[in-house]
């Protein structure tokens, strides 16, 4: 009877297999993160209570359609010059109205029910309401409604849907702030 012999492994395979495989999986986290999340960090306080300044955020944008009472990052190459971070508040076609006497916004004539807010709406700017959303784009405002520079000013105005990069999913730093955005 012959003897058979076993292949001896050769010496740095196994690490050279584990330098692969981390390899891939980089890549592949950079494909990802490249096409379908991102991540972004809040820069400013007109989303408080929801975001504070200097949060990070994760961000879903493949194949996202803004929607009603969704938290969306407005792409920095819109005429403001940075990323915002707003909440849809009316699409395309809607009417909005806003009585800043009572802090009241409207959408389609229903007083919008927005337990998210800071405090009511009394901060306005030149555009005037009521306001019928032209097509393809939204309305924004910042959470923190007083303190926002947001669609109420044409200096933002509404804002293409095209220029949205997605909506916030996550906040994941701090920790103390961790958790899914609404």
């Amino acid at each position: 009877m012959e003897k058979q012999e076993q292949a001896k492994p050769v010496r740095g395979q196994n690490l050279l297999e584990w330098y692969e495989a981390l390899i891939s999986a980089a890549l592949v986290l950079v494909l990802i993160f490249s096409f379908f999340f991102r991540i972004i960090q809040v820069d400013g306080s007109s989303m408080v209570p929801t975001l504070v300044n200097g949060d990070k955020l994760i961000v879903w944008g493949a194949g996202y359609t803004p929607q009603r009472g969704d938290v969306v990052i407005v792409d920095s190459y819109t005429s403001y010059g940075k990323p915002l971070v707003k909440r849809v508040i009316a699409k395309g076609g809607d009417t909005i109205s806003i009585d800043y006497e009572a802090g009241t916004v409207t959408v389609n004539g229903e007083v919008l029910q927005e337990d998210y807010i800071a405090a009511p709406t009394h901060l306005g700017y030149d555009v005037e309401f009521p306001y019928t959303v032209p097509e393809g784009t939204v309305f924004v405002m910042g959470d923190n409604r007083n303190e926002s520079l947001d669609s109420r000013s044409s200096y933002v105005g509404c804002i293409d849907e095209r220029d949205i990069l997605g909506k916030v999913l996550l906040c994941f730093m701090p920790f103390t702030d961790f958790g899914v955005v609404k």
